[in-house]
């Protein structure tokens, strides 16, 4: 494994500093150091732990460092610290800590102050902590800043991934978000080979068509991409012709128009085949805000449904009472915000005036980073323009730089 002067320097400073911090945007090798990492632990016999806010990122940092099926493999923090719903509370803290000498945590930017505080009770005082993150992506959704307040106050070792790899520079995707990021407008040239593209339209009603022709009819005859299971729609807000909620049901008009069974619940239709998401944690089922799965069966004797959610340990089919559905939504358009910590083969992206509000520089940012194989962004280029030029963070009041500055 070829590391670069910066990935050296990010495994030594992970190996010899208790806590310590690496980030950088897509394509900068995060994934290689944290594995050029583990097979230095591995070698000294070093018990390690790797976690994630989310189920899906969990699964994505096991398969990008090779962990999946070994005793290495990522939980989410919650499974890590081994919440208890019935009271509320972690079993790992100070009395019972976790039994590993070093604590990997990836996706660092989700994770808000109040699971932070409960992952330090929870390491032993000998343990290293190693956080990984993109600082220039959507905060949590939860309270703080932590991983831009931990880089502002310089109080920890930090090491950021500036190079771009040959391999991310022939990515569109990944050049364009650098670019972004960098208060850029993107390249929008398109090349027929490319894997980034922007179709220009000025008005909302004809962009949500032509969201829903490209979901339903274009990229799979062109790409080959299943429309349910590879492209996600990410809408930057719920309301207007191309929010989250109208885009959810015409595309479920288009893709599941009609199913084995269905039913009607809070003013929505759920289908066997729709794809939902989770929107609140239950940790008796197990099932975290912004997981996503798929509807396997609709019982209206019992009354209930019964959904297969991908986790991080593979499949796991999940049942919920009628009475339980508010907690489930349509996912075929989610919002940028409940995206983060996943990645797609494709995501479409409509982008008008009209979300004004919301066009940031890092929801834009965070959007397009989470595609793998194609990205294309529909609407108007003012409003490209717009968000590209839009730095301005919603600002949080927090007292963490202080603290660590004491």
């Amino acid at each position: 494994m070829q590391l670069t002067e910066k990935q050296r320097e990010a495994v030594q400073t992970a190996y010899n500093r208790k806590v310590s911090i690496l980030t950088g945007g897509p394509g900068t090798g995060k994934s290689t150091s944290i594995r050029a990492l583990l097979m230095l632990l591995r070698k000294r016999k070093i018990d390690v732990a790797l976690a994630a806010p989310t189920g899906r990122a969990a699964k994505r940092l096991s398969e990008a460092t090779g962990a999946q099926g070994t005793a290495f493999q990522a939980k989410t923090l919650h499974r890590l610290l081994e919440y208890s719903p019935h009271d509320n509370t972690f079993q790992r803290n100070e009395e019972n800590p976790l039994p590993y000498q070093f604590v990997i945590v990836d996706e660092f930017s989700m994770v808000d102050i109040l699971l932070f505080y409960h992952l330090l009770k929870a390491l032993p005082k000998e343990a290293h902590l190693l956080l990984v993150g993109d600082a220039d992506q959507l905060p949590s959704v939860g309270p703080g800043n932590v991983l831009r307040d931990l880089l502002r106050s310089e109080a920890i070792p930090s090491v950021r991934l500036m190079e771009l790899f040959r391999q991310a520079q022939q990515s569109k995707i990944i050049v364009n978000a650098h670019r972004i990021n960098a208060g850029k407008m993107p390249h929008l040239k398109s090349e027929a080979a490319g894997d980034f593209f922007f179709l220009s339209e000025e008005d909302p009603v004809r962009t949500q068509r032509l969201v829903l022709d490209l979901v339903h009819r274009r990229l799979p005859a062109r790409y080959g991409l299943n429309p349910i299971t590879d492209i996600q729609v990410l809408a930057p807000m719920y309301r207007g012709p191309v929010g989250v909620t109208i885009l959810n049901e015409e595309l479920q008009a288009r893709l599941n128009p009609r199913a084995f069974a269905e039913v009607e619940w809070g003013g929505r239709i759920i289908r066997v085949g729709d794809k939902v998401m989770q929107v609140r944690n239950n940790y008796d089922k197990g099932i975290f805000n912004g997981d996503v799965g798929w509807v396997r069966s609709i019982n209206k004797e019992n009354s209930n449904i019964k959904v297969e959610f991908l986790e991080e340990a593979g499949p796991m089919l999940v049942s919920y009472e009628f009475a339980e559905l508010d907690e489930l939504i349509l996912a075929y358009a989610v919002t940028v915000h409940k995206s983060q910590g996943s990645e797609y083969p494709a995501i479409v992206v409509p982008l008008t005036r009209e979300h004004s509000m919301l066009l940031q520089r890092n929801l834009l940012y965070t959007a397009i980073t989470r595609a793998k194989r194609l990205c294309v962004l529909v609407g108007q280029q003012r409003a490209l323009e717009w968000a590209v030029r839009n730095d301005r963070v919603a600002h949080r009041n927090t007292g963490l730089v202080e603290r660590l500055k004491w």
